[in-house]
């Protein structure tokens, strides 16, 4: 297992520059640590290949010439390979233009055309265990490949695609770590991804929200980049669309710990503090008078107030049985005495 685990962001130290870029590392240097599932082990074979790697994508040739080669040279190019190095290379592109050695800087670290572990101060659209909806950019023999914000696309193989994934098209994917070659690749298959048991939430709990799917009972979520939960269509008070990002609330935990999701808060209080307010705002700034009642759409209310119409309507009743609104045909009125 890698130090600087590759699909996430680090917060690292500048430890030198050079011709191509800066080194980072942590502040205290520590040794490389070891994976609880097995040992990797450096032979001098895998360091020669390696370096014949390095050789290679320097256009060094093997003549006598190359055994007094400083080998400075390697690091240039070869430091942050595999587990050689704990240190990562912060291409000269990406480097601030002001920096002094020993400043700390934020970066996303992944592997480059040529496998080597570099950073990036690019944000990506994705980082390691979450979901994102991407689109592909273009498809090979070997799977699609999808703009995720950075230099190099990421892979979906043809083995983790539900179906067939089209150019052009979006698609939500999960980025996941091939852990023997520190490969980044994105999965469709997102359904094995989604854990309900244990739950990390609670009902009530506000949530951040990616919408998944429609289907018949509503469109189904994924909740805190972990869990799957489903908003039926009694709770829908306006378009959704697959791919966006959103917030909702925890409604329902069943027995067998399937979320149904809520867009607005729970509870009497949502509707008798915020809601209330801002309809009885609307009726003083309205001379007294509101257009809209209990007999309104829902498209109505919710391009006036944001809110659902049994939102609306139970602040309306709020209101009602404080005396403060009369309601007929033409909508709501203030009452005289208020």
């Amino acid at each position: 297992m890698s130090l600087l685990e590759i699909g996430k962001y680090h917060e690292l130290t500048i430890l030198r520059e050079t011709s191509v870029g800066l080194y980072l590392g942590n502040e205290v240097q520590v040794q490389t640590t070891v994976d609880e599932e097995r040992k990797e082990k450096v032979t001098e074979s895998e360091i020669e290949e390696r370096k014949a790697h390095d050789k290679r994508v320097l256009g060094i040739s093997d003549s006598e010439d190359d055994k007094d080669l400083d080998e400075s040279e390697f690091e240039e190019v070869g430091e942050g390979f595999g587990e050689v190095s704990s240190d990562v290379l912060l291409p000269k592109k990406y480097c601030p233009k002001k920096f002094r050695i020993g400043d700390i800087i934020k970066v996303f670290v992944y592997l480059d055309y040529d496998e080597r572990r570099v950073a990036t101060n690019i944000i990506p659209k994705i980082a390691l265990h979450e979901f994102a909806f991407l689109r592909v950019v273009s498809v090979s023999q070997v799977g699609a490949f999808m703009d995720w914000g950075l230099e190099k696309d990421l892979m979906v193989p043809f083995r983790e695609q539900r179906q067939k994934m089209q150019e052009g098209r979006w698609y939500i994917v999960y980025l996941d770590l091939d852990r023997i070659t520190d490969r980044l690749f994105a999965s469709n298959k997102i359904d094995k991804y989604l854990k309900n048991d244990p739950l990390t939430v609670k009902e009530g709990e506000k949530v951040d929200l990616l919408v998944m799917q429609k289907t018949d009972l509503g469109y189904t979520v994924i909740v805190n980049q972990i869990h799957k939960g489903l908003v039926y269509r009694a709770d829908i008070y306006r378009e959704l669309n697959v791919g966006e990002k959103t917030e909702g609330y925890i409604k329902k935990i069943r027995p067998d710990n399937k979320l149904d999701i809520s867009l607005q808060a729970i509870g009497y209080a949502n509707y008798n503090d915020a809601n209330t307010e801002a309809i009885y705002k609307a009726l003083v700034a309205g001379g007294g008078h509101l257009g809209l009642n209990d007999k309104s759409s829902h498209d109505e209310i919710y391009l006036r107030f944001g809110m659902s119409k049994k939102a609306f309507k139970k602040s309306l009743g709020s209101l009602y049985k404080q005396h403060k609104i009369s309601m007929d045909d033409d909508g709501i009125r203030l009452r005289d005495e208020v």
